[in-house]
């Protein structure tokens, strides 16, 4: 770990600052909204359009990298950032501000490809692992800890807007000056969403139900805070609350992932929180229980992301996997641009605990699509699974193939051969798993 910070250090302190001004941005214009009066379904469209340009994002960056280059398009999204998020109290109007958010959301998916690119290029096969590691907590520790700098100034003046500019801008001045020379860029060979439907029904719609609760706690969450009368310390701390029980379950689930069958885990997991989340629904919590909720809230939906990638390559060949990701990291996507609209619609018709509700419903179609998916495929041995990886829902495809392709060296090598027999196009006794390439 040690070898990582020395040779990473500028790329990991870039990025908690990027997460600092990321995180900030996402919570004061969920109180800021609420101050200037926005409904919370014009707040959802404005919240759900950060997830748009993030797809638009992934999509276009390595095409825009593979013609002008890494720092180039790292130091022009990154100015894109930082003038964005001075321009959001400049024009406090929610048309406005979705179009901004259009506009951040394709920059830091663009920021995160690069950076990832790079830390990737920059570690070697025995370290890798340690460097996502590294890479994963930095992520969650800028979170988190830009939910504390919310104190710093008043969410209906200009300083708070100023303090998440200013972070991003420094950001890249770490990154820029110490890397020296920038990455190749490789395209991947697509995998087709039938083909990867077939390897995984749990796996794509599992991942489009996550992207819709990820949307929600990531977008909404400060919504309502503001909805339910919460304070500005307890609205960042509510949200502080959500990463930081993502940051601690993610390990021991990951553990478990690796010793039992995954769908029982995740139709378990997908139970407790909807039970959790039905809990603020019918009884008016005190805000230390309501912050309890946020931490399975978070404690969950995160490591169900990673699980479900996880499951998925379970059924496909090694040199599938990147693909895979791309495919998965877009249906991802998918759910999470309708997730902050559909909680804005609930909470529009019957108050802030729609905001619980609503992830309480997806948990539930989850767990009960797990548990179909049960009587459909037959459990893998545990010596037949890949190792479990945990992976950010922001992570680009290239740090989950990364992260993936690092776990792997330290578990298992052949993923799991059962396959599916209601799915076409698969067969049942290939010893490697995955589709069937003809």
């Amino acid at each position: 770990m040690i070898e990582v910070l020395r040779n990473s250090w500028a790329l990991l302190l870039g990025v908690m600052l990027l997460m600092l001004g990321n995180g900030m941005q996402g919570t004061l214009l969920g109180i800021r909204g609420g101050i200037e009066g926005f409904t919370a379904l014009q707040m959802s469209v404005v919240m759900s359009a950060y997830f748009l340009g993030f797809l638009f994002g992934s999509r276009m960056t390595p095409e825009m990298i593979r013609r002008v280059g890494h720092v180039r398009v790292f130091a022009a999204l990154g100015s894109l950032i930082s003038a964005v998020l001075v321009m959001y109290a400049v024009a406090p109007d929610w048309i406005a501000w979705t179009l901004m958010r259009v506009v951040i959301g394709f920059s830091f998916s663009g920021v995160y490809i690069t950076a990832e690119s790079w830390l990737n290029n920059a570690s070697t096969n025995e370290n890798r692992g340690q460097a996502l590691s590294a890479y994963m907590i930095v992520q969650m520790i800028g979170i988190i800890a830009a939910q504390g700098l919310m104190a710093l100034g008043d969410p209906s003046g200009f300083i708070l807007f100023v303090i998440p500019s200013v972070l991003v801008s420094v950001a890249f001045t770490p990154i820029l000056l110490t890397v020296s020379q920038a990455p190749a860029f490789e395209s991947t060979k697509p995998l087709s969403f039938r083909r990867l439907y077939d390897a995984s029904p749990l796996g794509c719609v599992g991942m489009f139900l996550v992207g819709g609760i990820f949307a929600a706690l990531w977008g909404m969450a400060s919504v309502f805070g503001t909805e339910a009368g919460l304070t500005v310390p307890q609205i960042s701390t509510f949200i502080a609350a959500i990463y930081l029980g993502g940051l601690v379950l993610q390990y021991p689930i990951g553990w478990a992932s690796d010793r039992m069958d995954r769908r029982q885990l995740i139709m378990a997991m997908a139970l407790v929180a909807a039970a959790a989340m039905l809990v603020p629904v019918f009884i008016e919590l005190p805000f230390g229980l309501l912050l309890g909720v946020a931490m399975v809230a978070g404690g969950i939906s995160n490591p169900l992301y990673s699980l479900l990638v996880a499951y998925t390559n379970d059924f496909l060949d090694n040199s599938d996997m990147a693909a895979a990701s791309a495919g998965l990291l877009f249906i991802n996507g998918l759910g999470a641009v309708g997730g902050p609209i559909l909680t804005g619609w609930i909470m529009a018709r019957m108050g802030p605990s729609g905001f619980f509700l609503y992830i309480a419903a997806l948990m539930v179609l989850l767990a009960g699509y797990a548990g179909y998916r049960m009587t459909r495929r037959p459990p893998l041995a545990s010596d037949q699974t890949g190792a479990f990886a945990a992976l950010s829902p922001a992570a680009s495809s290239l740090a989950v193939e990364a992260a993936l392709g690092a776990a792997q060296e330290g578990g298992p090598q052949n993923p799991g051969a059962e396959a599916d027999p209601a799915a076409p196009g698969l067969d049942h006794d290939r010893p490697t798993g995955g589709p069937d390439r003809g």
